[in-house]
């Protein structure tokens, strides 16, 4: 681990302390900066996805078979069930 003496805004210190539930000082920075760098790369992640072309022609039909519920008759279906 490199270390550093650097000088901390306090009141930026204990606001993310408070939102990170940290004891120290040391495990404040280390956690923003651990969640810094996970934001980072899920934009990357994110940015990938977006880059891909998507077809969904069709995904309707994918989700009707094993993959979901048909819901078309559900009201009908509950009524019945309530009638029994």
């Amino acid at each position: 681990m490199t270390r550093i003496t650097v000088d901390v805004n306090d009141d930026w210190l204990d606001a993310a302390r408070e939102v990170l539930g940290t004891d120290t000082k040391v495990a404040t920075i280390n956690a923003a900066l651990r969640s810094f760098a996970l934001r980072k790369q899920a934009v990357e992640i994110v940015a990938a996805f977006d880059s891909v072309p998507m077809d969904f022609a069709g995904s309707h039909e994918g989700w009707r078979y094993g993959g979901g519920r048909d819901l078309s008759r559900l009201t009908e279906d509950a009524q019945a069930t309530d009638a029994a």
